[in-house]
């Protein structure tokens, strides 16, 4: 509900303050006096877009500020989800800077455009012809019919199942995408896979390889040289091994005569040892010299494989290969495996389409149940407005579709005349019909709904008499549930009100304002008289909307 609305510096309005309550409020004024400069200003404060012919002195900036109280329209969830304060009694705000720049706070913390549109819907509705059109639109109607068939909760719960539907068939259809990619490339990943499972690479082969081709390749001169090594070391004349022994003999002689002797004695001594493991190694390596034909063509032919594998893919390693190797085979499992994780997408999405189709079939239900309440209630509030021969024919179809508010498809339709053909609302229905159809609709809404404050920018237009004087006794009754702000020119509607406000211009030092004033009871009395009479208020005018007031 609107408390309090604070405006400086906007449009012909220098420094205006006015509190709303609860009910039914009128606002009234002559014709270019302000009254859509007030629109305006709430409408900048909700989110509209603004420029600086906003601001009425270009060197300061305009503020518009709005309270709210919020307590009755379950708005936490929404305050935590945008990540602000929630308080029982918001205060949204709005500076226009002389720069052009326009900022929005609520509750002192900064917010974007958007979520000021986002709440904005949440707590006031602005009507006016140009907004009956809305009528027309799929989304309300269903909204209308969920009201009167209590349908919010199963909603709220449908709702639920269906965005979390909705992101399974997305996954299942990237499966399904990827699979038909994966497939195309399938076969040729499988051969390259099998290939290289087939080739058994070892990562430190290719090294060991190399190293034995390079040794068979140069066995003679391998054998020729071990040979002659060996002979050099144990030829009985010229031999190290003979060589040695015989200067270990020698210098043993007389290691004990002293110490620098006997070192050396210990030094030939320990290439003697090292002398004669060599030998014993030159044996061992000369008596393993073997070549085989065989083994030459094996290896060359393992080693030609390697290298065409790497040539194949691009890599310069059997380590690079055997990563090759792993991604080929990650790319096959996925294939191989990919059936298994569509079927269990599959199969969730049919857990959650079965539990979707029983909350749709109850939505249905429902909504069926209350269409015959909802046809009597808008006739008879449309017969009350003068259109006594206005008919609805409303239908729920359960389809196979799923859409974001249940199965149904619905079908609005609407004659204004006796014996004529149901039509959609904005093909048969005229401007000033639809406003009482809209009118209506909002009266039916408030008794099975918490509406946020519905403002009613002129929907009277074109209807006198008794006409006015139900339309104002419908307001009135919606009051009783909700705040409701009507500008209006209607006398009869503006004697309904709880509250009184008058929109006027006066000049201050040769500028013109406007200004807003709640009015008391003799001036309510007086503009009521005016807008019966016009500004030459007779006697009987006084009369008139004292008994319109009474």
């Amino acid at each position: 509900m609107l408390t309090q609305l604070s405006i400086n510096n906007y449009a012909l309005i220098n420094h205006l303050s006015i509190d709303f309550s609860s009910g039914l409020s009128i606002i009234t004024g002559e014709t270019g006096a302000g009254k859509s400069i007030l629109l305006g200003a709430l409408g900048l404060v909700l989110g509209n877009r603004a420029d600086l012919s906003s601001l009425k002195d270009t060197s300061t900036k305009c503020i518009v500020e709005a309270k709210v109280a919020i307590s009755n329209y379950s708005l936490q969830d929404f305050f935590i989800s945008v990540d602000l304060d929630y308080e029982a009694e918001t205060i949204i705000r709005r500076e226009i800077l002389p720069s052009g720049k326009s900022r929005a706070f609520v509750n002192d913390t900064p917010v974007t455009l958007n979520v000021l549109n986002e709440l904005r819907s949440k707590l006031i509705d602005v009507h006016s012809q140009h907004q009956t059109m809305q009528l027309s639109d799929a989304s309300f109607q269903f909204e209308i019919l969920d009201a009167l068939a209590k349908n919010t909760d199963r909603i709220a719960s449908y709702k639920r199942g269906f965005i979390q539907l909705s992101s399974l068939k997305k996954e299942l259809l990237s499966l399904e995408t990827a699979q038909k990619e994966a497939n195309k490339q399938y076969d040729y990943n499988l051969h390259l896979f099998t290939e290289l499972e087939d080739a058994n690479i070892k990562e430190d082969e290719q090294s060991g390889l190399e190293e034995k081709l390079e040794k068979l390749n140069n066995i003679e001169d391998i054998k020729l040289n071990l040979s002659e090594s060996l002979e050099l070391s144990i030829h009985e004349e010229i031999g190290l091994q003979n060589v040695l022994n015989t200067l270990e003999f020698k210098i043993s002689k007389i290691a004990s005569f002293s110490k620098e002797y006997q070192e050396l004695a210990d030094r030939i001594t320990s290439i003697k040892i090292e002398m004669d493991d060599i030998v014993s190694e030159l044996e061992t390596a000369n008596e393993n010299v073997d070549f085989n034909p065989n083994e030459v063509e094996e290896i060359n032919d393992r080693l030609q494989l390697l290298y065409n594998l790497q040539k194949k893919h691009y890599v310069n390693s059997n380590q690079e290969l055997l990563l090759v190797f792993e991604e080929l085979s990650d790319k096959v499992r996925q294939v191989e495996s990919a059936e298994g994780e569509l079927n269990n997408k599959k199969e969730q999405i049919l857990a959650i389409s079965e539990k979707l189709d029983a909350v749709a079939e109850k939505i249905s239900k429902a909504r069926t149940s209350a269409i015959p309440k909802l046809t009597k209630q808008l006739e008879f509030l449309l017969t009350d407005l003068g259109m006594e021969n206005a008919r609805f024919s409303i239908k729920a179809t359960l389809t196979n579709t799923y859409f974001n508010n249940g199965k149904d498809h619905l079908e609005f339709l609407f004659s204004a005349n006796k014996g004529g053909n149901f039509g959609e609302l904005k093909k048969v229905a005229s401007g000033g019909e639809l406003s009482r159809i809209m009118l209506s609709v909002k009266k039916v809404l408030s008794e099975n709904t918490q509406l946020p404050t519905i403002i009613f920018d002129e929907i009277d237009t074109g209807v006198s008499g008794e006409v006015s004087n139900k339309i104002a006794a419908i307001m009135g009754q919606m009051g009783n549930n909700m705040q409701v702000i009507a500008i209006t020119h209607l006398p009869q509607i503006a004697a309904k009100g709880g509250n009184h406000y008058k929109v006027y211009k006066e000049e201050i030092n040769g500028v013109t304002t406007t200004n807003l004033k709640q009015l008391s009871t003799e001036e309510r009395i007086k503009e009521i008289a005016e807008m019966l009479s016009g500004k030459d208020i007779s006697d009987s005018a006084m009369i008139h909307a004292k008994e319109l007031l009474s």
